[in-house]
């Protein structure tokens, strides 16, 4: 009698997961984006970097939209939004910042870990985020490039996903006579309104992002 109970318990459990994975596999998922209003100077997505997917039988969705500016200070931001049966509360955010973060030391990026700088603000979109940033090197170069990368992420309750915000900024051209040091698209990534690090400006890439 009890066994007949627990596989009745467990056809049920296997049921609702079907029917949730059949809801979410049909239902897009909208990514979140920069306005093109924002996208000046150079800035662009790059479609060949655009992807998405999903795991857990559908449950969890995700996709990611890259811009980028390929001048003398090469820059870009990487938007991931991502959608599951149940939001992310901070910590596992800040978890999916850093794996994602730590990926790029396997890229030939060398971070600064004594330069860590971590907060909060509020976007225009009014989502209060949670940031990291770091100063680096690109030893992918030669001689190796000062870099600044950032990431920031946040939970949209009113379209149910969060989004994290990877940005990678290099700020020295070595590689030219009279190098100096050029933060421009560092500033266009992470400036806001407020002045945020002392970065003033509406137009930043992250703070105007829009996901609901």
């Amino acid at each position: 009698m009890g066994s007949n109970r627990i596989y009745a318990l467990i056809a049920i459990f296997i049921i609702v997961i079907i029917i949730l994975a059949i809801v979410f596999s049909t239902s897009n998922l909208t990514p979140a984006y920069v306005p093109d209003d924002f996208l000046d100077g150079g800035w662009s997505e790059d479609l060949m970097e655009r992807a998405e997917g999903s795991q857990l039988f559908g449950l969890e969705k995700w996709c990611s939209l890259t811009y980028k500016i390929d001048d003398r200070y090469p820059a870009y931001l990487t938007i991931t939004t991502l959608k599951t049966l149940i939001m992310m509360g901070e910590k596992e955010l800040k978890e999916r910042t850093m794996e994602t973060v730590e990926k790029a030391l396997e890229q030939g990026i060398k971070i600064d870990n004594k330069s860590e700088i971590t907060g909060e603000r509020v976007l225009y979109n009014t989502h209060k985020t949670i940031f990291i940033m770091y100063d680096g090197n690109d030893t992918t170069k030669s001689p190796p490039e000062r870099i600044k990368i950032i990431g920031e992420v946040w939970n949209c309750g009113v379209s149910g996903k969060s989004v994290i915000c990877i940005g990678f900024a290099q700020i020295t051209d070595y590689a030219h006579d009279n190098p100096m040091i050029n933060t421009t698209n560092w500033k266009k990534i992470i400036r806001d309104e407020i002045g945020f690090t002392d970065f003033v400006g509406k137009d930043g890439l992250i703070y105007n992002v829009i996901c609901h």
